[in-house]
């Protein structure tokens, strides 16, 4: 992290993932940085330079390094081994040296691959100050001074001088580092919310800590529930009444609020679902990544109703699109998912710092003043040529607000007979191609004529984009059509802009290819070319270009 802040404090634009399995004992784990002159959203596959703190680290990864570089201390990982691409640095000798404690070699080591890059060591001290601030200003120094010897030793003592000079590029303090998770949780504070209920499960547990930390400056109250039954179903009470309210989960804790999801649905009580996937079923991979809960999410709790699904793609767009779920939720009294995925929610982004001013608060909430001036009995289920019911808060003052799980009337007392079942039933439905015709359609990455579309959702656009902009240098016709507004499906939209495409072939992160299937039910276009990665990796761009290049597909 400390890196990854150091070069985007240089100018660059940065790009870092994280990898680290599901062990209390730990296991083997890595951080992967990219940066570069122009902005980055997607990791490769192969390496320039790994910092290998152990000897597991050594033999998974020294076969992705071309050309490249291997910073390990060989004394102290036990490892005596000829490769051109080795440079030796006695990182606990240094720090022990230089600091008087090993502890420190961590920052020996940050130093000797800012040496190697050649790159400014101003940054560096600039940032291990910041990040340890509150540590003091001895804790500061120290660190400093491991790291300047750590770089000098790298610049002394490595025989090829700079194999990959990185100076600075220029300064944008206007950028900000930030991963998805934390994105999501400014979106819904930016929003207006009042009131989170969740229980921690990886990869969602980011929005939920980051909400907490600055739940007293937005005025946020946050329970960590028992369970996901309960936290659902706190934030369908806290929603009646009226306060902006949202829960975040994963697949397996999911499965959990499968009902409470139906008592949203038949109250119309709005709420926002913070769903980031990994890989299933049951606790899976639960570190890893996969697009493998959308057909769930469609179709979890018995019956029918409304209800709409947002899929972000990049930090921007989780930002402003949860922002979006909030205003969606109020105006059509319906539950609201954004689904990430642990790649989106734990990857680190370079961005423009978001504007606030853009996010507009539409609550659709009937005011005491529209209350007292109708003539009228105030009706919670209203039939309205638009199937939205006016909405009143329970304690305004004139009206009773009331509502029911089972299937009920006008004013929300129980009615089980035919009639009101199919009215009730129609009304709730109506709204759902009123939204239908609201959202917007996919984007487009690319010419809009072009000869092939690759057909993607969520977190896989960053490495399509890169995708596209290499087959172009090529010669290629390809464009990227993208979808963040998943459900319900923009049909009409979708057809418009593939009306010119000859060939179309889906990317996804699961083994059945959920999105293509989603899509030919909407349109009746079958995508018969797909690619699909279900190992618990992310999309990277030399994946998805291989798979092409091997089935012939552009």
């Amino acid at each position: 992290m400390v890196l990854a802040k150091t070069f985007k404090k240089s100018g660059f634009y940065v790009f870092a993932t994280q990898y680290y399995l599901s062990r209390v004992r730990g296991g083997h784990n890595t951080f992967q940085i990219r940066i570069s002159d122009a902005p980055l959203k997607s990791m490769t596959e192969n390496l320039d330079v790994l910092i290998a703190l152990d000897k597991v680290s050594v033999e998974k990864h020294l076969d992705e390094v071309s050309d490249g570089i291997v910073l390990v201390d060989q004394d102290a990982i036990g490892i005596d081994l000829e490769h051109d691409t080795i440079f030796h640095v006695p990182m606990l000798k240094i720090a022990k040296e230089v600091c008087g404690n090993k502890i420190y070699s961590n920052s020996v080591a940050m130093g000797a691959a800012l040496g190697l890059l050649c790159s400014e060591f101003d940054s560096l001290s600039k940032v291990l100050e910041k990040t340890f601030m509150k540590k003091g200003q001895d804790i500061i120094d120290t660190n400093i001074k491991a790291a300047r010897a750590g770089f000098d030793h790298a610049i002394v003592n490595y025989p090829h001088g700079c194999k990959f000079k990185v100076p600075e590029v220029f300064d944008q303090d206007f950028q900000m580092l930030i991963a998805g998770n934390d994105a999501v949780a400014l979106g819904a504070l930016a929003a207006g919310l009042k009131f989170l209920a969740a229980y921690p499960m990886t990869p969602s547990t980011g929005v939920m800590t980051y909400v907490a930390t600055h739940a007293d400056k937005f005025g946020v109250v946050l329970e960590q529930a028992e369970d996901e039954i309960a936290a659902l179903n706190m934030v369908i009470g806290a929603s009646f009444t009226g306060v902006r309210s949202m829960t975040t989960t994963s697949g397996g804790g999911f499965s959990l609020m499968a009902e409470a999801l139906g008592l949203s649905g038949i109250t119309e009580t709005p709420v926002v679902i913070f769903i980031s996937q990994r890989p299933g079923p049951a606790t899976g991979l639960p570190t890893m990544t996969e697009q493998g809960d959308l057909q769930f999410v469609l179709n979890a709790a018995q019956g029918e109703f409304p209800r709409c699904v947002i899929a972000p793609g990049t930090p921007e767009e989780c930002f402003y699109q949860t922002a979006e779920a909030f205003n969606i939720a109020d105006k059509y009294q319906i539950p609201v998912f954004v689904m990430s995925d642990q790649y989106l929610a734990d990857s680190l982004f370079t961005c423009k710092k978001f504007d606030s001013s853009k996010v507009k608060i539409e609550r659709h909430l009937l005011s005491g003043h529209e209350l007292r001036t109708k003539h009228e009995e105030y009706k919670r289920y209203k039939f309205t040529p638009l199937g939205i019911s006016p909405r009143a808060i329970p304690g305004q003052e004139g009206v009773v607000v009331v509502g029911d799980s089972d299937e009920h009337n006008e004013a929300g007392h129980i009615d089980q007979t035919p009639e009101n079942r199919i009215r009730m039933n129609d009304k709730r439905m109506k709204k759902l191609g009123l939204l239908q015709e609201e959202i917007p359609g996919p984007t487009v990455y690319g010419p809009e004529n072009a000869h092939t579309s690759l057909i993607s959702w969520g977190s896989s656009y960053g490495p399509l984009e890169e995708v596209v902009d290499i087959l172009h240098s090529k010669g290629q016709s390809v464009n990227l059509v993208h979808y963040n507004y998943v459900y319900p499906f923009p049909v009409s939209k979708t057809h418009e802009i593939l009306r010119k495409s000859k060939k179309m072939i889906c990317v996804e992160v699961n083994a059945t290819g959920q999105f293509a299937r989603l899509f030919e039910s909407e349109t009746g276009i079958k995508i018969r070319e797909n690619i699909l990665r279900y190992d618990g990796k992310p999309f990277t761009p030399d994946f998805i270009l291989s798979a092409l290049d091997e089935k012939g597909m552009v």
